[in-house]
């Protein structure tokens, strides 16, 4: 498996709250996370780093993954433990009331990857199927396009886009939504905060990653791209690549 994390400040803002990495456990298993902080007064970047740190110290105390269940369990267990360590940073902290951070996690093994989300960070998949998003949105849009009320090309420019339904961190308990698929020889998994996603299109997004370009490459093009579409927020992502290991580099 080969993997690559990278954020960038965008054209825009004055600070980077958006937080990511790659990580492993004892076995060498992978847990890939973006997450897109929240909040006033830079308690976004709070919340994204402690819920990074959190994960990271965890995940690398942890032993091998050999079931979906236990992934899933995993990620579930983890990620409520984080949800009640922010809460209450926020409750105990005034300058940090109200934060919160989006999550996309996902944990990488050699025969499938389990991903967990909560708000509009993503988790794409490019496979011998195509390239297809595999998380949802827990945004006001999206609920919006679910329930018929507006199209999607109305939701790229609402004027509510940026409204979160569910984030870490804001309330005492929180769900999120947790699925397993297989992963398999020359799989492809994008994990990115809506920076990204809010600026390059699929069809972009589709056509860098089958690029003959290698995944440190790859990633600082779709920066790059995010940038020259405007680059108005942080810009964050993982590329996960699962390849055979009788291969060289």
């Amino acid at each position: 498996m080969r993997a690559v994390f990278m954020t960038d400040r965008g054209k825009v803002r004055q600070h980077n709250e958006d937080n990511g990495g790659i990580f492993m456990n004892s076995s060498g298993q992978r847990l890939a996370i973006v997450a897109d902080g929240m909040g006033g007064h830079r308690a976004g970047d709070v919340a994204s780093e402690m819920t990074l740190t959190s994960l990271k110290e965890f995940w690398e105390q942890s032993d091998e993954i050999q079931t979906a269940e236990q992934a899933e369990d995993w990620l579930r267990k983890h990620i409520d433990q984080v949800n009640k360590i922010l809460f209450e940073h926020s409750k105990e902290n005034a300058e940090c009331e109200g934060m919160g951070t989006t999550i996309v996690a996902a944990i990488c093994t050699d025969r499938f990857s389990t991903i967990a989300n909560i708000g509009d960070s993503r988790c794409y998949i490019l496979n011998e199927l195509g390239f297809q998003q595999l998380t949802e949105d827990h945004s006001l849009v999206n609920e919006l396009v679910r329930s018929g009320q507006i199209t999607k090309e109305d939701a790229e420019h609402h004027p509510r886009k940026n409204v979160l339904l569910r984030a870490l961190g804001t309330e005492s308990s929180v769900e999120m939504d947790i699925k397993t698929i297989t992963f398999e020889e020359s799989d492809l998994l994008l994990l990115c905060s809506d920076g990204l996603s809010n600026k390059v299109t699929v069809s972009e997004m589709d056509e860098i990653l089958k690029s003959a370009r290698n995944l440190e490459e790859k990633a600082t093009v779709l920066i790059e791209q995010a940038n020259h579409n405007g680059g108005e927020d942080n810009i964050t992502l993982v590329i996960v690549e699962f390849y055979d290991g009788s291969e060289s580099g």
